[in-house]
């Protein structure tokens, strides 16, 4: 990979993804828990990469606030207004997740127009680009994790599971059972959510449908679903900003 010169941190509710990229190749991704990062974490990441910037998403803003005085000269944190380019159509574009916008940016370059990205997360978003390339709208749901995690904490028999590919339909244990609900049922989620965008937005056209976030293999496995899983997504769209900021 040529010399690191960006430094790429995207924190989410759950965890936070840092990686040094080039100006194409992203390197080894660290994660870190979201409630441990702090100034003195970035610092040690900028230490191993020196004369580095850094490009930040975060959908978290007191984490934000707290390791913006160690980034270095230079850095960003993502937005509507350094969007790497991207066009946005959207009454209020400082209501859009940054992690939104990085997906939506990288998709369109990477992966094509129009498009849907779903982003499986804490939260599970589904991001619609235009055929012009816009970013336009989506729509944002409980994610799966959440889901499992709310059957146990609301009822007193239900246990608390981690989420995996069910057996079979029709559980023979209760771990089972849960298992094909959250899956199963998630599955059926995110089918009818997709029906409904590309019938409101698209029109019979067919957008290109990208997915990234943990749970994007386990919720695509044997279903047609997706055209590419991109676990990388958010970064990539960091990636693609940062670069775009220092060529302009």
């Amino acid at each position: 990979m040529a010399r690191e010169r960006h430094l790429l941190i995207d924190i989410s509710n759950s965890f936070t993804k840092i990686a040094a990229a080039g100006t194409e190749a992203i390197g080894r991704v660290t994660r870190v828990p979201t409630p441990d990062l702090s100034a003195e974490v970035v610092r040690n990441f900028c230490r191993r990469f020196p004369g580095c910037t850094a490009a930040v998403s975060s959908v978290v803003p007191a984490v934000g606030e707290r390791i913006a005085p160690a980034l270095p000269p230079g850095s960003f944190f993502l937005g509507p207004e350094n969007a790497g380019g991207l066009p946005i159509d959207y009454p209020e574009p400082t209501k859009i997740g940054a992690d939104r916008i990085a997906n939506a940016l990288a998709c369109v370059v990477l992966h094509g127009r129009p498009a849907i990205v779903v982003d499986f997360g804490t939260a599970v978003t589904f991001d619609v680009i235009s055929a012009k390339g816009a970013y336009v709208g989506g729509v944002i749901a409980p994610g799966l994790g959440l889901m499992a995690d709310y059957l146990h904490d609301r009822t007193a028999l239900l246990p608390h599971i981690k989420v995996a590919k069910p057996a079979r339909a029709v559980g023979r244990s209760t771990r089972e059972a849960m298992l094909s609900g959250a899956v199963n049922g998630y599955r059926g989620l995110v089918k009818e959510i997709l029906a409904r965008i590309r019938a409101e937005e698209f029109r019979g056209r067919r957008p290109v449908v990208v997915a990234t976030g943990g749970d994007a293999p386990l919720i695509g496995e044997g279903l047609p679903l997706f055209d590419a899983i991109d676990p990388l997504l958010t970064l990539r769209g960091l990636l693609l900003a940062v670069v775009h900021k220092h060529r302009a």
